[in-house]
C-alpha cells in the first residue's frame, strides 16, 4: 500500500497492489479513500478468483506483506484462511524484506507521466493507475526477468523469447567475434524467486507460488 496525494492538504488516497513475485505482474489493484482490512481482503479475494487460485492446490499460495494494520488484521487473516492462502511478513524495520513492492512503487512514482499535480478525485487516480497497470504488465521490459514483460513471463512465453535472444546474440558473436571480449549475455529466466524462504520441509522452493501485497 502506498499514498497518492490529493488536492486537499493532509488528505491522501491509498493505492493497494497485489503483485505476483514470480512474474512481477500486477494481478490486482484498488484505490481507496482509507486504509481498511476489508478492502485488502476483498482485493486478495479478487486476485485469487482472477488467477483461479483456491483450496486444494498441491502447493499453497503464500501472501507476503509488511506489518501494517490492514495486513495484520483478523479480517484479512480470516479471508486468507477461507482461500487456503498462507501468510508471510517482513521483519520489523527491515525494508529489504519488501523488495518487489518497494521497487514497483518507485516505478509508479518515477514514471515520466506520473502527475505533477495531486489527484483531484478518486476517479482520476483510478484512471491513471489503470493506465499504468496496463503499461507495466504488457509493455514494460522488466530488468529483473531478463527484459520481458510481466505478462510474457506470467503466461509462459518468456522462456522461448529468452531462448531466441540467446541464439541471436550467439549468431552475432560468431559473425563479429572481435566485438565480444567474453561470452554473450545470459538470457536464462530466473528459476526460483523467494521472499523469506521457508524451511526445506515445506517443499520444493521452486514450486511454492508467491504473491506480494503492496
Amino acid at each position: 500500500m502506498t499514498y497518492l496525494p490529493t488536492t486537499v492538504r493532509g488528505v491522501w488516497l491509498y493505492l493497494y497492489l497485489v503483485i505476483d513475485v514470480w512474474s512481477r505482474k500486477v494481478v490486482a489493484w484498488d484505490v481507496a479513500e482509507r486504509e481498511d482490512p476489508a478492502i485488502a481482503a476483498d482485493l486478495v479475494g479478487r486476485a485469487c478468483l482472477r488467477e483461479r487460485i483456491g483450496k486444494g492446490r498441491k502447493q499453497p499460495l503464500v501472501l507476503h506483506a509488511d506489518n501494517g494494520n490492514a495486513m495484520r488484521a483478523a479480517t484479512l487473516e480470516s479471508r486468507l484462511e477461507d482461500l487456503g492462502v498462507l501468510r508471510s511478513f517482513s521483519r520489523p524495520r527491515v525494508s529489504n524484506d519488501n523488495p518487489y513492492s518497494e521497487s514497483l512503487f518507485r516505478t509508479v512514482k518515477y514514471r515520466p507521466d506520473y502527475p505533477r499535480k495531486p489527484f483531484t478525485s478518486k476517479d482520476e487516480a483510478c484512471q491513471w493507475v489503470a493506465s499504468f497497470g496496463d503499461w507495466y504488465n504488457h509493455q514494460h521490459r522488466h530488468s529483473g526477468i531478463k527484459f520481458v514483460t510481466p505478462q510474457q513471463r506470467h503466461c509462459g512465453q518468456a522462456v522461448e523469447i529468452s531462448r531466441h535472444r540467446a541464439v541471436v546474440y550467439e549468431q552475432a558473436r560468431q559473425r563479429h567475434p572481435r566485438r565480444w571480449s567474453r561470452s554473450t549475455r545470459c538470457w536464462r529466466q530466473p528459476d526460483v524467486v523467494w521472499i523469506n524462504q521457508p524451511p526445506d520441509e515445506l517443499g520444493d522452493p521452486g514450486q511454492l507460488p508467491f504473491v506480494q501485497a503492496a
